[in-house]
């Protein structure tokens, strides 16, 4: 394997009093197992692992503990964990580089993970459940549904439009993270398994998508009653 001249191999650290060599590999390995195994497993989960449409949709409290939001936490928990892990390598090789570098590297990689951070806080903003079928309702009492996401009210389609629009825009920022990373610091192995577990998981969408088995996320958790409010809007849908 051979790197570039202007990527450092070791750093003097004063916090430690001496100098470490920097292993590079750890970085690379970490953020494409990020960005590459645990964000597309969240998206893919969201995306097709949702269960079948009925007329009450899902009537159980979204807790953890429920086997009918495993999909929901692998998105919501796996999302939050990439953050976190991307953060942790952030700082670190922004420590052992003793700041930005300025690389076209770097510059897509603070992107992704600004990016990646706002996905995180958006989400905070997706309001209230509610749900005329759900567990902690009185289906016989419309002030007892009324949440953001089953009224679908403005606060939660701002969120929705950010938060589905700018998912893209990240990966496609990740993905050149990545590859500039990988052409700056080539390391053959880690970009054959990325190939491999890129198409693999190209794979799975694609065999999802040919079973039909995106549904509506809207349908899937409050139900294909015409009479709730996103259904009757979109009634022809």
């Amino acid at each position: 394997m051979k790197t570039q001249h202007n990527i450092p191999e070791e750093v003097y650290l004063e916090f430690l009093g001496r100098t470490v060599e920097i292993h590079w590999n750890y970085h690379a390995i970490l953020m494409v197992t990020v960005w590459f195994v645990l964000v597309p497993i969240g998206i893919i989960s969201l995306r097709y692992f949702k269960p079948k449409p009925t007329k009450t949709g899902i009537t159980a409290y979204r807790t953890i503990w429920r086997p009918e939001w495993v999909w929901f936490h692998i998105h919501q928990w796996g999302l939050n964990l990439a953050i976190l892990l991307s953060l942790a390598g952030m700082l670190i090789a922004l420590v052992v580089s003793q700041g930005v570098s300025g690389s076209l590297h770097s510059i897509l990689g603070l992107a992704t993970i600004g990016l990646g951070v706002l996905q995180g806080i958006s989400a905070f903003f997706r309001g209230s459940h509610g749900g005329r079928y759900y567990e902690i309702a009185d289906p016989e009492d419309p002030k007892t549904w009324e949440g953001d996401h089953f009224s679908m009210t403005p606060r939660r389609r701002r969120m929705e439009s950010y938060h589905k629009t700018a998912g893209f825009f990240t990966m496609l920022c990740a993905a050149a993270a990545v590859g500039s990373g990988l052409m700056q610091y080539p390391m053959p192995i880690l970009t054959a398994v990325l190939v491999v577990v890129s198409i693999l998981l190209l794979g799975l969408s694609v065999w999802r998508e040919h079973l039909g088995k995106r549904y509506d996320t809207y349908r899937s958790v409050f139900g294909n009653d015409l009479t709730h409010p996103y259904n009757k809007e979109r009634e022809e849908l």
